[in-house]
């Protein structure tokens, strides 16, 4: 209780000196009942504190918050100067502070990262015993770099331990989570026995408070993180309760079905989800308790077309159902490519079949010329046309063949050299110019302009371009290729008089499997689809691009191509990127 010395009792009764000692001794014993009372009442305030921070903990600020006010309050019941939290890191096996500390700054907490296996610290997390120490700098168990560090004269480390009990109070399990450390009793005083074990039950008290607040904090964070990927997702997801109720609808859903964003979780179907084939969907589901796949078109015939799927959830103790899922998925891409698919495949047929039908026709009326009826002329222009099929025939095959690397993923080989453009877009000229007399076909370019490329993929592109000029210019007219030194790169502009290309074929001429043959102008045009396509894979592959440059319904088109000077350099550049 009291280091004063009791009154010596062999004095005189009323002798005043004994009288003076005696109310001095009793004077001190007061004190020291009045100092324990308080700290008892402290100890249960703050008991009570924290069994209600359990319930309210919520983020990890307010844990922040909370733990702030706790070590103030133990430091205040233990007379410390110092507090410190260390957590267990499973993944590291380290124990690491837990902010905030109290008589500790940022920077010392930093160099606080002590494993499982040194000084008191990983010695009471092994052991879950407490430890006590009043000579710090001497005590063989410390840390003397966090002695030094936190100028820690004496302490008390006590284990952080979740102890679980079942309904009957009974301990059932127990586990450690880190420590708790106070260092440096005030007055220049020495910790004790007693403030270890009021320290122990703080402590636990402490780590209820820890171990709960994460708890919650990582299921929060979870539900936050599962909600916005909820809401996030490019799927429609609708659940709906047994009872027609909406429990979730997803923003993707909302603009499924044209409604506006809102919260929708409690309202009645009927209410949120118009009539129709969604509508129609669910109750059926939820009338029969049969999963349902389908497919729905959204609006008109030109409307999103979405692959719907409903699964019942039923209860864990019966085969009640309780909602239905329905997840819907936009295919209208996948369904407009199969469709394009399948004209290619029709296109590609008649684009074939056209050549070799007119081989064989002339093979066969020279084959059937046994009595010489027709001249050298005209059997040399027969063959002519024969070899200009064959070509016809070989390009064709050609583009299937880059087209089906490219979809594979093998990319376009190049074989680079250097090549005289100037040279090479008159032969591409040249050689269109045989196969119309409506065109006047024109390579406007300077004198010996070089380019380093794949000599055979450029005629490509270029014949591509020059092919689709011809054959949208069904009434003829100049098809002029246009090119220009840009020093680093070259421009190549192939410039029609034709039909010119609709507004809304713009964004997706260079698709594969795209052709602008849904305007009567255009209908008669044929091929394949995938010229263009094949056109921007090869320049790109060569490190440059391909745009259209203009282009107005009845005016004719521009296609521009920039192709750079080095294409190693360049591909080499956006490799790293």
């Amino acid at each position: 209780m009291s280091d004063t010395v009791p009154p010596d009792r062999s004095e005189a009764p009323d002798s005043p000196r004994r009288l003076r000692r005696e109310l001095e001794h009793y004077r001190v014993v007061v004190e020291e009942m009045r100092r324990r009372i308080r700290g008892l009442e402290d100890e249960l305030e703050t008991a009570t504190t924290m069994a209600e921070v359990q319930s309210v903990v919520v983020t990890r600020p307010e844990l922040r918050n909370t733990l702030g006010r706790l070590v103030k309050k133990v430091a205040m019941i233990i007379q410390a100067e110092k507090v410190l939290l260390l957590i267990h890191q499973p993944d590291m096996n380290l124990l690491s502070p837990l902010p905030p500390g109290l008589g500790v700054t940022a920077e010392q907490t930093e160099q606080l990262n002590i494993g499982v296996d040194d000084g008191i610290s990983g010695w009471v997390f092994r052991n879950r015993e407490s430890a006590l120490f009043n000579d710090a700098l001497n005590d063989p168990r410390t840390l003397k770099n966090v002695v030094s560090l936190l100028a820690v004269r004496n302490g008390i480390t006590v284990p952080l331990v979740i102890k679980q009990r079942d309904e009957e109070e009974r301990l059932v399990d127990e586990r450690v989570i880190g420590v708790m450390h106070v260092f440096n009793k005030r007055f220049d005083e020495d910790f004790g026995t007693e403030d270890m074990r009021l320290l122990e039950m703080l402590a636990e008290q402490a780590a209820a408070v820890i171990s709960n607040a994460q708890l919650y904090i990582q299921l929060t964070e979870e539900k936050e993180e599962l909600q916005d990927a909820f809401e996030s997702i490019h799927v429609g997801v609708i659940v709906v309760t047994r009872f027609g109720v909406v429990r979730l609808l997803n923003p993707a859903a909302a603009e499924m079905l044209i409604v506006p964003p809102d919260e929708y979780a409690g309202k009645q179907m009927e209410i949120v989800i118009p009539q129709g084939e969604v509508h129609d969907l669910l109750k059926s589901t939820l009338d029969s308790g049969e999963e349902r796949t389908v497919e729905i078109q959204m609006g008109e015939e030109d409307g999103r077309i979405f692959q719907a799927q409903t699964t019942l959830m039923k209860r864990e103790d019966s085969s009640e159902v309780e909602s239905v899922v329905s997840i819907f998925n936009d295919i209208t891409e996948i369904r407009r490519v199969e469709r394009m698919k399948t004209a290619f495949v029709s296109t590609v047929s008649h684009e074939l079949r056209t050549p070799l039908t007119s081989i064989k026709g002339f093979i066969s009326t020279l084959l059937e010329d046994d009595e010489g009826m027709y001249d050298e002329e005209t059997r040399r222009e027969f063959l002519i046309i024969i070899n200009e099929e064959c070509d016809r025939l070989t390009r064709l095959i050609s583009d299937l063949l880059n087209v089906s690397k490219i979809e594979s993923g093998r990319g376009l080989d190049l074989q680079l050299s250097d090549v005289d453009l100037s040279q090479l877009l008159r032969r591409v000229a040249a050689n269109h110019q045989p196969y119309t007399k409506k065109h006047k076909i024109t390579a406007r370019v300077p004198e010996k302009l070089m380019i380093r490329a794949d000599a055979d993929k450029l005629t490509q592109v270029l014949d591509n371009l020059v092919g689709n000029a011809v054959k949208y210019s069904p009434n003829g007219g100049k098809v002029e290729i246009v090119a220009t030194d840009e020093d680093d790169s070259v421009r190549i502009d192939v410039i029609d008089e034709g039909l010119g290309i609709p507004e809304r074929h713009r964004d997706h001429i260079f698709q594969r499997f795209h052709q602008v043959d849904d305007d009567v102008d255009h209908k008669s045009i044929g091929g394949t689809g995938i010229g263009l396509y094949l056109v921007q894979h090869l320049a790109q592959a060569h490190g440059g691009q391909v745009w259209l440059e203009s282009s107005e319904v009845g005016e004719g088109s521009t296609f521009s191509v920039r192709l750079p000077q080095d294409p190693e350099t360049v591909l080499e550049q956006q490799r790293s990127e």
